[in-house]
């Protein structure tokens, strides 16, 4: 496949009935709303619809007609065309033996994902920082530019999000098709797209040498132009394929000048672009935005060029301006009176300092609640922790640490949060570990200023939520 257009088989074939396993994960449930918003049948589980069948993802899903069963594996029968495993199911689970007992044609979700984006002019957002926001953002241009645009992402999209679609898909009728190609599971080599954005590339779910080399892959699957953060140095050691450069920093193809920065926004001037310099405005903050921008008005266009089109900076503008970011992503549930609550998805240390940069402008004395997001990252990013928190506490601040998640499976819990809490009081900054969030509350509400951070556990914004609740209530 080349950067030509090139129309999308999933919309010429019949109608399937297509079972998802572990159907309430970010990235699978999009799949899963994604197939149905182009006709197909479909069905799924997930453990924690059948520990409790209230989450939004659960509502979402059963609105957009998508039958939820409980994962037993009778929901898997004789009329599935195949079914799509979360990575996170075990193999051990009923619906596995299941499908292998009936010789039932399973996939899993990186491989339908890349299956997926084969049908389509796909363009691929990777990076270890950024991508759900940088994904969403360009779907969101190119939707109210008129591209009419395919989109599949991990994270929740709030102009997107209605009673039937949480925000993490677009369904378009263009062959164009925005995912969020994430290095994880070392899928992201199977992708072959049309054009692919690297937004970074530090520690995360492995060593930045390993992820480098899923980054080349990518680029070197890749038919149109590779565009990267020229300001990132370990993007800048890698060999990449028809390389078209952003940046603040260093001379780019694309740049940003003029940047000002404020405690819920930024705007600055786009240079690179066809129709010349651009007053840009962004409502979500940080400088680690105005990278996301950047990348996303980079490949708006590179794209409007090779269509023919000629977009104007005001048409730029306006939309950039409409796009109000992503859920759980400095996503605010109270700014009212000098108080503030706050919840984010950050759980990497490259995320973690970004993230604490741009909170340091909205208030002067914050109290961090963090929940570290596994045992094997928490083991694997301890000296980024302790480097990033450190960083980013002033004096007057306070970071409490919740109980590591554990979502299941086998692992070794030979780590903790007091350890982890431990590192960053021996640098000299105020860290505190608890045992629930009862405890964590009581000592957060003495701050007009509280921020929820943590991944993969979706009742943290209720938890943000309820502190908002409690913050909001007359003394």
């Amino acid at each position: 496949m080349d950067g030509n257009s090139q129309r999308p088989k999933s919309g010429n074939q019949k109608p399937l009935r297509i079972f998802f396993s572990g159907i309430g994960g970010s990235g699978v449930s999009a799949l899963a709303g994604f197939a149905a918003g182009k006709g197909h049948l479909v069905s799924g589980s997930d453990r924690a619809f059948d520990k409790d069948p209230s989450l939004p993802v659960f509502g979402a899903l059963l609105a957009k007609g998508i039958r939820l069963v409980p994962q037993d594996g009778n929901g898997l029968d004789g009329g599935t065309d195949f079914a799509v495993f979360s990575t996170a199911v075990e193999p051990d689970t009923p619906e596995y033996k299941k499908a292998a007992e009936t010789g039932l044609n399973t996939i899993s979700r990186p491989e339908y994902l890349a299956r997926l984006s084969s049908e389509f002019r796909t363009i691929a957002v990777a990076g270890t920082s950024g991508k759900s926001t940088s994904s969403g953002m360009l779907a969101w241009l190119l939707k109210e530019l008129g591209f009419a645009p395919n989109f599949i992402g991990g994270g929740r999209i709030k102009r997107f999000a209605t009673e039937t679609n949480q925000g993490n898909y677009l369904t378009g009728g263009s062959d164009i098709l925005v995912i969020e190609a994430c290095e994880s599971d070392g899928s992201i080599i199977n992708y072959h797209p049309a054009f692919s954005v690297l937004l970074n590339l530090a520690l995360d779910h492995h060593s930045i040498s390993e992820t480098g080399a899923m980054f080349e892959t990518l680029s070197k699957n890749t038919s149109g132009p590779t565009v990267f953060n020229a300001d990132d140095e370990e993007l800048q050691k890698l060999s990449l394929k028809n390389p078209v450069s952003f940046g603040i920093s260093r001379p780019a193809d694309y740049m940003a000048e003029n940047i000002r920065l404020s405690g819920f926004g930024a705007q600055f001037v786009f240079k690179g672009g066809a129709s010349g310099p651009g007053l840009m405005k962004l409502n979500v903050p940080g400088r680690h935005n105005v990278y996301n921008a950047l990348a996303a008005l980079t490949l708006v266009d590179r794209l409007a060029a090779g269509s023919g089109m000629r977009l104007d900076n005001a048409a730029l503008a306006r939309a950039l301006a409409g796009f109000d970011g992503v859920q759980r992503r400095f996503d605010v549930h109270l700014n009212k009176n000098g108080i503030i609550v706050i919840d984010d998805y950050a759980h990497n240390p490259h995320k973690i300092a970004a993230f604490m940069e741009a909170a340091q402008r909205i208030s002067k004395k914050i109290c961090y609640i963090f929940q570290p997001h596994g045992y094997g990252p928490a083991r694997m990013m301890r000296q980024g922790y302790a480097e990033a928190f450190s960083g980013g506490l002033r004096a007057e601040d306070l970071l409490i640490m919740l109980p590591i998640y554990y979502a299941g499976g086998t692992t070794q819990k030979d780590i903790s949060s007091e350890m982890l809490a431990e590192d960053i009081a021996a640098r000299g900054k105020a860290a505190i570990a608890v045992k629930d969030r009862q405890a964590a509350a009581q000592a957060a509400l003495a701050f007009d200023c509280i921020i929820v951070l943590g991944a993969r556990d979706d009742t943290l914004s209720r938890f943000a939520s309820e502190l908002a609740s409690f913050k909001s209530k007359p003394v």
